[in-house]
């Protein structure tokens, strides 16, 4: 094969593989035992069909498990932001209510002053949550 066909080969590859990227994400969270909604650069996000209120209360004890202490709390559209500082880390926390019984929770976990996240922490955050709407 010459090498002017392998080269377009090898973009048509890369090009059909990044339209995958979500499902390839999503199947990468599935087969690690990941339950965040989704994930995608380090922010993780979750809908749940329960109210703002509900979801809030589970975030809070969740935080408090985790020995994460919120710092300030943001009013956001449909909504609230929890911020939070441990060490070398920022976590936000984003509750949006997008309809009476269900709420959009986003967060990322920065480090490094912002400069990188952590996806772990974040999915980890929204597993904790998780498990205290479950025992509610």
């Amino acid at each position: 094969m010459p090498i002017r066909h392998f080269r377009i080969a090898l973009l048509s590859l890369s090009l059909l593989a990044a339209g995958c990227a979500p499902l390839a994400l999503t199947a990468a969270g599935v087969a690690g035992g990941v339950t965040a909604g989704h994930h995608l650069g380090g922010i993780a996000y979750r809908t749940f069909t329960e109210p703002l209120p509900k979801v809030r209360t589970a975030t809070r004890k969740a935080m408090e498990r985790m020995a994460i202490k919120p710092e300030r709390t943001e009013k956001i559209a449909n909504g609230e932001r929890i911020i939070a500082l441990v060490p070398d880390r920022t976590i936000e926390i984003e509750l949006e209510s997008l309809t009476p019984s269900t709420t959009r929770m986003r967060v990322v976990a920065k480090k490094d002053g912002g400069v990188l996240v952590d996806a772990a922490t974040a999915i980890e955050v929204i597993n904790q949550t998780e498990k205290f709407i479950g025992s509610s």
